[in-house]
């Protein structure tokens, strides 16, 4: 058996929605590296398509996400109730209060150590982590270079998605903190 004959390279109006396929038919996110093969075009042009895809979700109900330079297709944060409706999902991902304390310790200084979150939180979080790590909200990325090789986590594409966030620069700013009052005796 022969390889098929690869296709043609997309014109520019039709890239957009050739990304949009092949963005569609994978399970995991891509890069514009992976991107750029599979089309036959520099990365340049992956980039340009790439934004004029995003902006044509604007209206739409899925959006653009991209985290760590891959690229994947979500459904749009404003339509997860219905979509949570359609799965079952209604309260399948309630978090507790340790638990968004410490995905919001993992998103801000990602990537962190589990030793990490327990210096700042004050508390184990053994089974807060690896039940984050379940439920596919954050991800192991690696080891650290310390003593104990400790995993490093950073959160996963699905966190992006449950918060209606496209990537790590969508984060809100930390609060700056106030300067401690002084009192004059």
């Amino acid at each position: 058996m022969t390889d098929p004959t690869p296709p043609d390279r997309p014109s520019r109006d039709e890239l957009p929605w050739v990304l949009e396929a092949l963005l569609l038919a994978s399970e995991e996110p891509l890069g514009a590296a992976a991107l750029a093969r599979a089309t036959g075009v520099g990365e340049r042009s992956i980039r340009t398509g790439l934004e004029r895809l995003a902006a044509d979700y604007e209206a739409r109900g899925l959006r653009l996400q991209e985290e760590g330079g891959r690229y994947q297709l979500v459904t749009a944060p404003e339509y997860a109730p219905y979509v949570s409706q359609l799965l079952g999902q209604e309260a399948a991902v309630r978090l507790s209060r340790a638990a968004l304390e410490t995905l919001t310790i993992v998103a801000y200084r990602q990537p962190c150590t589990r030793g990490e979150v327990e210096a700042i939180r004050g508390v184990n979080s053994d089974r807060i982590v690896a039940n984050l790590e379940q439920r596919g909200l954050i991800e192991n990325v690696g080891t650290a270079r310390s003593p104990g090789r400790p995993r490093l986590y950073r959160p996963a594409p699905r966190f992006y998605e449950h918060f209606g966030l496209l990537g790590p620069s969508d984060l809100p700013p930390l609060p700056e903190d106030d300067p401690p009052e002084t009192v004059d005796i």
